[in-house]
């Protein structure tokens, strides 16, 4: 799929999936909008330079008793006045759509287009308006269908996805300190998902509920012919032990394996890599494939799920799965219509394609569309516009475009909270992966074999209506990082206020902002935004 085709899904899996229904229930808010941007550097440099910018959008919503769909797409370009702030394109947009096609089947959609870092080792932008490195446009997208049906007392539950993601390369760098050598960058993957299950609630046939489940999952990567293979059965049985509390344990089987093919190296007594002109590595056809993860055995977890009302879902588990502990769990509750909160922890293998693919997939229908006047409007948590699914964050996903495979743990919270005209968000998680690499490393002096990176990050936004026609809106952002492989701990943060005012078909933007980073020696940057803009709504 080619950068100009996912874009164009992020806009028409709406209109798509808007066809079946009728058209008094949708709306679609398209526009255009120019604005000028002042960015002052408030360290040792002390400039001041402006840009202006040109953007377009699209704002659509269908709802109806068989079709749900969101979408919200913006494509900016900066027309630069100074070389130091480079011309460029941005590309943020989010779109989720499910569609009922017959009784029990469903067709589910997404597509995600943001800004996201792509070494983690390099500098950590949560603004990205100033002529910033180490940032890469992503682009990621999924389409399947998924069943749910009764065979007599038995539940049947299927469903098949298949994801996209691509990742273009930086075009200023990454940041690193003078003599760093270069990790490889990720290009793009393609990955399909399938699974199924069946079994009986408890109290229909027995007085326990039995389920038996099954997956398979390929993800062929673009770089260095990567490619994941895993599957897996297990069987749960769930045990009802008091009103909303039952007690739940599983055991499974299941085979991973994770394999690529070596870099081409230049010729002589000292190789490097061979680069295409992205600076990606290119694939030896000649070398063997090289395992990297070849995992074969039994797993197992037990638990406890307590569901004491229809508002509220708690799911822990604990168990063993890829040779050491694991935990796993969840905990859903609905505050209120606007109002709700959803944690999670998570444990499994996966890649920066697989994850962010994933973790598109389970984001809400329903999501508030951002206020952030400085590009970062779906780089990180996404918040529900309903209480009963409060959103998630992808920010373990974002971190960094590594091309590895990783052992992903970590734990994502948001929180949401809407009443009337105004609306508050919180997010939070930290997020580690571990990877798994062959240990002969990239041919650069680089082995990400046995390292790690953890991300610790929050985000905070809120939006006040102000009379009939104003709106006043603020985020803050950061983000800690730490690696194995990186020299010092990288800190990113950002925070902004923005006022909109709706003049008819106009609406003006008044919006200022500060954000830096601190990490690599030398590498520190503070800096100041502000920005006027004017919007046309067709």
């Amino acid at each position: 799929m080619t950068r100009s085709g996912l874009c164009a899904a992020v806009v028409l899996v709406g209109a798509g999936a808007a066809q079946p229904a009728m058209a008094q229930r949708t709306t679609v808010d398209p526009y255009i909008e120019v604005g000028q941007v002042v960015t002052a550097d408030l360290g040792d440099g002390g400039e001041v330079l402006t840009y202006s910018t040109v953007a377009a959008g699209i704002d659509a919503t269908v709802q109806t008793r068989r079709v749900q769909v969101q979408a919200s797409y913006r494509y900016e370009h900066r027309f630069s006045y100074d070389k130091r702030v480079g011309d460029d394109s941005i590309h943020t947009g989010l779109a989720n759509a499910r569609v009922v096609v017959a009784p029990g089947l469903t067709m589910e959609a997404g597509a995600l287009a943001t800004r996201a870092r792509s070494d983690v080792r390099g500098e950590v932008a949560v603004n990205p308006v100033y002529n910033t490195r180490n940032i890469s446009q992503v682009y990621s997208a999924y389409v399947g269908p998924s069943l749910a049906t009764h065979v007599g007392p038995l539940f049947v539950n299927g469903a098949y996805r298949f994801g996209y993601t691509k990742v273009e390369a930086p075009t200023d760098g990454v940041g690193l300190p003078g003599g760093t050598p270069p990790l490889d960058l990720y290009d793009d993957s393609r990955v399909h998902v399938a699974t199924l299950s069946t079994g009986v609630k408890a109290g229909t046939v027995l007085p326990i509920g039995v389920t038996v489940s099954g997956s398979y999952t390929r993800e062929d990567a673009g770089q260095l012919d990567q490619r994941f293979e895993g599957k897996f059965g297990r069987g749960d049985v769930v045990l009802p032990v008091a009103r909303g509390l039952a007690l739940t344990a599983g055991v499974g089987y299941e085979k991973i394996e994770i394999s690529q093919r070596d870099p081409l190296l230049t010729p002589g007594p000292d190789p490097v890599p061979v680069v295409d002109g992205a600076g990606r590595q290119v694939t030896d056809p000649a070398s063997p494939r090289r395992i990297a993860y070849d995992f074969d055995g039994i797993f197992w977890d037990a638990g406890v799920l307590w569901r004491p009302s229809s508002r509220t879902t708690l799911e822990a588990r604990v168990g063993r799965r890829y040779g050491s502990m694991s935990v796993i769990g969840s905990l859903s509750y609905q505050i209120g219509p606007s109002s709700g909160i959803q944690i999670g922890i998570y444990d499994a293998i996966e890649s920066y394609g697989r994850q962010l693919n994933g973790g598109l997939a389970t984001l809400p229908n329903g999501f508030v569309t951002g206020n952030d006047p400085f590009g970062n409007q779906t780089s990180s948590c996404v918040f529900g516009s309903a209480g009963n699914a409060a959103g998630s964050c992808l920010t373990g996903a974002l971190s960094s475009a590594t091309t590895g495979n990783y052992r992903a743990r970590g734990v994502t919270g948001v929180l949401v909270l809407g009443r009337g005209g105004t609306t508050y968000g919180l997010g939070a998680g930290y997020a580690r992966r571990s990877y798994l690499t062959p240990g002969a490393g990239l041919g650069n002096g680089i082995s990400l074999s046995g390292t790690a990176d953890e991300t610790y990050f929050a985000q905070l936004f809120a939006s006040q209506q102000v009379g009939p026609n104003g709106s006043l809106g603020g985020n803050a952002y950061v983000n800690y990082v730490e690696s194995d492989v990186a020299v010092d701990p990288i800190l990113g943060w950002g925070a902004n206020a923005v006022y909109t005012h709706r003049f008819g078909r106009l609406t003006g933007t008044l919006a200022a902002g500060i954000s830096g980073f601190q990490g690599q020696a030398g590498q520190d940057a503070l800096s100041a935004q502000a920005l006027i803009g004017l919007r046309y709504g067709f």
